[in-house]
This record gives structure tokens, C-alpha cells and sequence, in this order.
């Protein structure tokens, strides 16, 4: 039976990415908060797990999970149900059911790598409608717990489900759907941001996460290639 190294190799653009986080985050954190330390981790959390799900390592997942469970905890504060509800209902329990999924499907090549699937038409439109549904759902949801920022919340939603769908599958696709995610999570945090300058290290954290996912999909499509051959 085919199994999972613990952390594998790291490229010298990798090691330069996850520096460039994780001082990124801290730099930004010093000057404008230095109270918001829970914001803090999370953020340096996140940056963590994302390096590793570029490199197709199932502890990316592990990362994910814990980083679902802190990130829940900020979203309840600030009423961010929309968040809370894809973060903690759907993003935790599809990182748990990803993370079974890598580690059944190792690749041939690198035993720290998960195996890239190749979708049929399909599987994506299975996604697309399970995501217009979930969507649907908790759109009524969340009007009905007077959500803050009611319209982006609900596409945080739908680009969250699509890319936890996607991820499941083990598509280099999902990096791109996490993009978007990103550039609407960057939104939804700028309005808290106006308000309240501790949430700087979350608004952060969505940028480094941005630039992460991009080459999440980068990443996947060269390990897809090369496990083609």
C-alpha cells in the first residue's frame, strides 16, 4: 500500500513564498494591531496550510481544518454568519472528507504528493449545480440571521463550496476557485476593516492567501503533467 511522506521537499520559491507570508503578516500585524494575536495566528496559520495544499500534501488539509475551526470562532464575533456558516459547515467538514481523499490517493511519483485527478464535464457540472443549491439555501439562511454585507457573504459562499468540491476531487482547479474566494473575502473584510484596524492581520491573510492559491494552480498543473507522463 502506497503512503504519505511527512512534509517532503520545498523548492527555493516555496521556501521565498511562505517567508514572504509569514513577514508579510507580521509586518502588517506590529504596525497597524498588535492586539488581535487569536487574527494573528490564524493568519500565520493559514499561509502554513496553503504551501502545503500547493504541494499537493495532505497535511495542508490538517492545517486547514484547524485553521476552519480558529476562523469560525472570529467570524461568530463579528457576525459574519455567512462565514461561519461556510467555514464551519462546510469548508471544516470537506477539508476532513479532502484530507481522507489525498491520503487514498498518493501519487506514484512522490510520496509526499497527492495524485492528480483529471474531471470529466461531468463532475464539474455536478458541482455547479451542488453549489447552486447550497447556495440557494443559505442565502435564505443568511438573510434570516440579518448576515452583514448579505450579497458578498452568500458568494463567499458559493466560491467556497465550489472550491471545497473541487479540492475533494483533487482538481488543480480548485487553487483558482480558492482565488476567487480570496478577492471576495479581500472585500468582506475591508468593510470590518473600516471599522475596527485589528482585523488588518485577516484582510492580510486574504491577500497572502491570494497570491498563495495562484500558485496553488501553477503547482498542481506542473505535478498534473508530470504525473501524466
Amino acid at each position: 500500500m502506497k503512503t504519505f511522506k511527512l512534509l517532503g521537499k520545498f523548492t527555493k520559491f516555496e521556501i521565498f513564498l511562505l517567508t514572504f507570508s509569514l513577514t508579510t503578516i507580521t509586518t502588517f500585524f506590529r504596525i497597524f494591531d498588535r492586539k488581535g494575536y487569536l487574527n494573528y495566528f490564524v493568519s500565520l496559520l493559514g499561509a502554513v496550510a496553503l504551501i502545503f495544499c500547493a504541494k499537493g500534501n495532505p497535511i495542508g488539509q490538517v492545517f486547514i481544518i484547524i485553521f476552519s475551526t480558529l476562523y469560525s470562532i472570529i467570524s461568530y464575533k463579528c457576525a459574519y454568519f455567512g462565514e461561519l456558516a461556510t467555514y464551519a459547515g462546510m469548508t471544516l467538514p470537506m477539508a476532513v472528507i479532502s484530507l481522507i481523499s489525498w491520503l487514498k490517493n498518493p501519487s506514484n511519483e512522490n510520496g509526499a504528493e497527492v495524485k492528480v485527478n483529471t474531471l470529466k464535464k461531468r463532475e464539474y457540472l455536478i458541482g455547479v449545480l451542488l453549489c447552486g443549491v447550497v447556495t440557494l439555501a443559505f442565502h435564505f439562511i443568511l438573510k434570516a440571521l440579518n448576515t452583514a454585507n448579505l450579497l458578498v457573504s452568500t458568494i463567499s459562499i458559493a466560491t467556497s463550496f465550489f472550491a471545497a468540491y473541487l479540492t475533494f476531487r483533487r482538481s488543480p482547479f480548485y487553487a483558482l476557485a480558492y482565488a476567487l474566494n480570496d478577492v471576495v473575502l479581500i472585500i468582506l473584510w475591508a468593510f470590518m476593516l473600516a471599522k475596527n484596524s485589528s482585523y488588518i492581520s485577516v484582510l492580510t491573510c486574504f491577500i497572502v492567501f491570494l497570491l498563495n492559491d495562484l500558485y496553488g494552480f501553477i503547482n498542481w498543473k506542473k505535478l498534473q503533467k508530470k504525473q501524466n507522463k
